[in-house]
């Protein structure tokens, strides 16, 4: 169903004879059907031009009444604001806020996603930070707070618009930003008793680059816009937007590192035992002009990483603590484990449990092994392999702590990937690689496009929490909590049905819980619902608690 069209009109004999040159004034067709005893010819085929021109769907009267001399500019603002808001495919409404949240907005930070500007600022400028938004991870602009002298040096003012028409040229300019299209919001804040409105804009991460309208490109860096000035810059933000992928690049060495490996020929008997690997390789876009490409080398070459080394092994590593990583608190070197993907992937996991399986922690029935699924450590191990950015000379690390693991994938996210949406949305920066691994017999991502899903249902069922993901400077960051989800208060009772008493340290341990004082604060609610108590001093014993007696 069409969007509804609702456009303000005048009545009466004076606005019937004015009405068709207002729209030629427009640049449009009519587009209303006037209130009148006797029907309008004209209505009729301005609702088909509002349908098969702008998917609109016309109301037989309008509500909103305008006089006097300001009626023909009221009007023609009017239709061409509504068309604009259509054309570029933003619904824009006014959102009418209490003072709490007028004086909250006037504090906000400006930050890596937040941005605020004077209603003032040139349209143009203005594109700059939609720019940077739109090529990194989004964010939020607010037209109409801005920064003043006042006597007790800078302080922050609600001066917006007057009304909505009166930012008009912003939506002009935004219209001619490409590819920005649909990847933005729009909406104006009204505040109770205070004058002006402010327009709100939210820019989505786009999967193309977008250009400002003095033809650069922006990238936002904390509570910067930086142009992106030279071509290797844009080149790598190419990268980053998954725009280009490594994968494809093509390497200056001898085809038979591909079509004469042991891994290639040990595939084809596997999964197509009629081809010929020359052939195979050719057919599949992983020799182009008789040399191998990223690709290629990463999945059929026996040894990779010898050809593209630092950004195609994993490396493992175990800290003996819960805190940071320290090297002082290494158990072991850290492993390097090398290959093609496919066996890469799957030697990588098997390391990681057998690590894993050594760690032991404090439970209800004493010293317990440490357990994670397995199907998430499988599917995030794969999907930082598969979907990293190998054009980012590092490669993608396991990190092994006490209470987590961390997997560290090399790269942005790519597309118009974010950590908000990673688990709806789907981009594979290495889609040629992404393919052909799953080809191969038992092939590590089964379920494509799922792997994330799959981890998240898998700490779901241990009831362990589930995964932390964050975007970092040049890597992606998830990490697996060994923290039950469980309250810290049930996770206390539960120890205490086979254990006498629990100390300080034994419920931090057991918990997750840092701080000595917060896991008193969990004691202490105990205490108070009659559940808990604490056991008699006894010198040389720390304090402890236990059920009541």
């Amino acid at each position: 169903m069409g969007r509804l069209w609702n456009v303000s009109c005048p009545m009466g004999k004076w606005g019937k004879r004015t009405l068709p040159m207002l729209a030629a004034l427009a640049g449009i067709d009519p587009l209303w059907q006037l209130r009148s005893s006797a029907p309008n010819s004209l209505s009729q085929p301005c609702a088909e031009w509002l349908s098969r021109q702008h998917g609109l769907r016309c109301r037989p009267e309008f509500s909103m009444m305008c006089a006097g001399s300001t009626m023909i500019d009221a009007i023609h603002s009017t239709i061409r604001y509504r068309i604009r808001s259509w054309e570029c495919g933003v619904d824009i409404v006014l959102k009418n806020l209490d003072f709490q949240a007028y004086e909250e907005l006037l504090v906000i930070s400006e930050t890596h996603f937040v941005d605020l500007k004077s209603a003032d600022i040139a349209p143009a400028k203005l594109t700059r930070t939609v720019s940077a938004f739109a090529n990194t991870g989004g964010g939020e602009i607010y037209v109409g707070i801005e920064e003043v002298e006042g006597v007790d040096g800078t302080e922050r003012v609600w001066k917006g618009f007057l009304n909505q028409e009166a930012a008009n040229p912003i939506f002009q300019v935004l219209e001619q930003l490409n590819p920005l299209g649909n990847n933005y919001t729009a909406e104006f804040i009204s505040i109770e008793n205070v004058p002006d409105i402010v327009l709100h804009l939210t820019i989505f991460k786009t999967g193309s680059i977008v250009f400002s309208t003095d033809g650069k490109a922006y990238a936002r860096r904390n509570a910067q816009n930086l142009p992106i000035t030279s071509d290797e810059a844009l080149e790598r933000l190419r990268y980053d937007k998954g725009i280009k992928s490594f994968e494809d690049e093509i390497l200056n060495i001898d085809r038979s590192e591909v079509d004469n490996s042991n891994t290639i020929i040990e595939f084809l008997l596997d999964t197509v035992p009629a081809s010929e690997p020359n052939v195979w390789v050719e057919k599949q876009r992983v020799v182009v002009d008789g040399r191998p490409t990223v690709a290629g080398v990463l999945l059929y070459s026996d040894n990779p990483q010898s050809i593209i080394p630092k950004r195609s092994a994993i490396k493992i590593l175990r800290y003996q603590t819960k805190h940071d990583a320290e090297r002082d608190l290494l158990v072991f070197d850290p492993i390097t484990i090398e290959g093609p993907l496919y066996e890469l992937i799957y030697a990588a996991v098997d390391k990681v449990k057998e690590i894993i399986e050594g760690i032991e922690k404090a439970g209800p029935s004493g010293m317990e092994k440490i357990t994670y699924p397995e199907e998430a450590l499988h599917e995030l191990v794969t999907n930082a392999v598969l979907h990293r950015d190998y054009n980012v000379a590092a490669d993608v690390q396991v990190r092994i702590f006490d209470n987590r693991v961390e997997i560290e994938s090399p790269g942005h996210l790519p597309g118009h990937v974010t950590v908000a949406n990673i688990s709806k949305t789907q981009f594979a920066r290495n889609p040629k690689i992404v393919r052909l691994i799953n080809k191969f017999k038992n092939p590590p991502n089964k379920d494509v496009g799922e792997g994330i899903n799959t981890a998240f249902e898998a700490m779901g069922k241990l009831r362990l929490k589930e995964p932390l993901i964050a975007e970092l400077n040049d890597s992606v960051l998830v990490t697996l909590r060994h923290e039950s989800l469980a309250s810290p208060e049930q996770i206390v009772m539960d120890y205490l049905k086979t254990e006498p008493e629990i100390t300080n340290a034994i419920g931090r341990d057991l918990t997750g819980i840092k701080s000595e004082n917060s896991m008193k604060q969990v004691f202490y609610r105990l205490r108070e619902r009659g559940q808990l108590e604490q056991t008699p001093k006894v010198v040389g014993k720390k304090p402890s608690w236990r059920k009541p007696v």
